[in-house]
């Protein structure tokens, strides 16, 4: 199994009600990732949140995959 290092990925329990943050900032993983979903680009992203890396980004989603289980998870399909 690959160990992963998340070293910009910060939990603090005063903050963000100890959600994952990036670097400290009072910006969480789920927020990066809604954002990375919303944004049609990368430049567009970093035009409003320019605190935000590119390795900040990685890691959001890196630490995601690693909290996901191997779930099976029911999806509707289209008719």
């Amino acid at each position: 199994m690959e160990t992963h290092m998340f070293d910009r990925i910060t939990i603090e329990p005063g903050k963000m009600n100890g959600q994952p943050c990036i670097r400290g900032l009072r910006l969480t993983v789920r927020r990066v990732l809604e954002l990375v979903g919303q944004y049609r680009s990368r430049e567009e992203l970093r035009a409003d949140y320019p605190d935000l890396e590119d390795e900040d980004i990685r890691q959001a989603t890196a630490y995601a995959a690693a909290m996901l289980g191997d779930e099976s998870v029911e999806i509707k399909t289209a008719s």
